[in-house]
């Protein structure tokens, strides 16, 4: 039987060659001995992969194409993994809050917040990704089911970040902003539109995003 560092050298080989059937393998032979860490395979193999990948992603080495293989990958491996981490009274990653992320309301793209939801989970997120083109009004009302430690928006278009606007006068009125930390990301979106609107994290990347809401979330815990 491999140890589960043996098994997580060759989980994250397969998340940076974007190996699904290797990834798949692995995580079938980790659920069939008792004496593998899973959520240590999962933090030193799977996520290290993500991870490397991203900061490949960030120096331009890699593309989007690679970081959606990868994400395949990645995803081919906790999708075995988590229900028997669950079923052995387990979680996955740190447990760092729930984090309700989708794509606002008027926006058809998904990939990025995609990227962004898994690298979240991978952090230690309990992660609800609500989807695309969400109507403001289901957003906040799946921040308040959900009992959200944090929101994020994506608006890939310069039409939809105005909804962003809206979503933080929402929150306000509603009550959430200051209990559920606010996040929005996108191409056209900036800082100083994060400042303007008066969102509380401005993520450039997914694997920003990842890196703020840790330490944003790891200062509380």
């Amino acid at each position: 039987m491999a140890t589960t560092q043996e098994l997580a050298e060759r989980a994250k080989k397969a998340v940076m060659t974007y190996n699904v059937n290797d990834s798949k393998a692995i995580a079938n032979e980790a659920i069939a001995d008792a004496n593998v860490d899973l959520v240590a395979l999962i933090n030193d193999g799977y996520s290290a992969g993500i991870n490397e990948v991203g900061v490949l992603f960030g120096q331009k080495k890699v593309f989007l194409p690679h970081i959606m293989a990868a994400a395949g990958a990645l995803t081919a491996g906790m999708d075995i993994l988590t229900p028997e981490i669950e079923k052995r009274g387990g979680s996955v990653g740190a447990g760092l809050g729930n984090v309700v992320i989708c794509s606002i309301e008027g926006d058809i793209h998904s990939i990025g917040k995609d990227i962004v939801a898994i690298m979240l989970k991978v952090a230690g997120f309990n992660v609800f990704n609500i989807g695309r083109d969400v109507p403001l009004k289901d957003i906040i009302a799946a921040v308040k089911e959900h009992d959200a430690a944090a929101v994020g928006t994506s608006a890939l278009m310069t039409s939809t970040m105005v909804g962003q606007k809206t979503f933080e006068e929402m929150m306000v009125k509603e009550g959430l902003k200051g209990k559920c930390l606010t996040n929005v990301g996108g191409a056209p979106v900036t800082q100083q539109w994060a400042d303007e609107i008066g969102a509380d994290i401005y993520s450039e990347s997914a694997t920003d995003a990842s890196a703020k809401f840790t330490a944003a979330f790891g200062d509380k815990a």
